[in-house]
């Protein structure tokens, strides 16, 4: 458990990082990352679905939109085992990194200089216990991808490479 004043001052942390203009943000996540970014990302859908099918998404701060379970590798850290550690530490899901396939593609490079690698995963919902901490974290839900919740921007823009949500069709497919 992480004592509450220290999850109170995490809370503010998150809710000021994220608070911050983008470029901003971007400019002091590169200060601490040197060279370039890489991030880990997880799709997780669910195994029970029926119809379009349901996918895991976060709320996290300010709150307006919702993102993909990921974050940014550790230094000399696996992809596959970022993305596991990632998906356990923003929704509570705990999956194996053998549990990950990479999707196609698995690696997106970004025009404003990072890279997230991909993983895709499997859970049935209705036995998948979610937790999130409410810092870093507000909410963790499956999502109908035919009627999915407003995207935050980069979130909207990473699943349109696997023709999900509004952005769908708008890049080039996989090789």
């Amino acid at each position: 458990m992480i004592p509450r004043a220290r999850a109170t001052g995490r809370a503010l942390g998150y809710q000021i990082f994220y608070r911050l203009p983008v470029p901003l943000r971007r400019r002091l996540v590169r200060l601490a990352v040197p060279k370039y970014i890489v991030g880990a990302v997880t799709l997780v859908k669910d195994t029970e679905a029926t119809g379009a099918g349901r996918i895991l998404l976060l709320r996290q701060p300010p709150g307006y939109s919702w993102t993909l379970p990921a974050g940014l590798l550790q230094r000399g850290e696996a992809p596959v085992v970022g993305a596991a550690r990632e998906l356990y530490e923003e929704s509570g899901v705990r999956l194996s990194p053998d549990a990950l396939r990479p999707a196609v593609p698995n690696a997106v490079v970004h025009a404003k200089g990072w890279v997230d690698v991909v993983f895709e995963a499997e859970v049935p919902a209705s036995t998948t216990e979610l937790k999130v901490d409410g810092a870093e974290v507000f909410e963790a839900a499956f999502h109908p991808l035919d009627d999915l919740p407003r995207l935050s921007r980069a979130t909207a823009n990473l699943l349109g490479y696997y023709g999900i949500g509004p952005r769908a069709g708008e890049h080039p497919p996989a090789a």
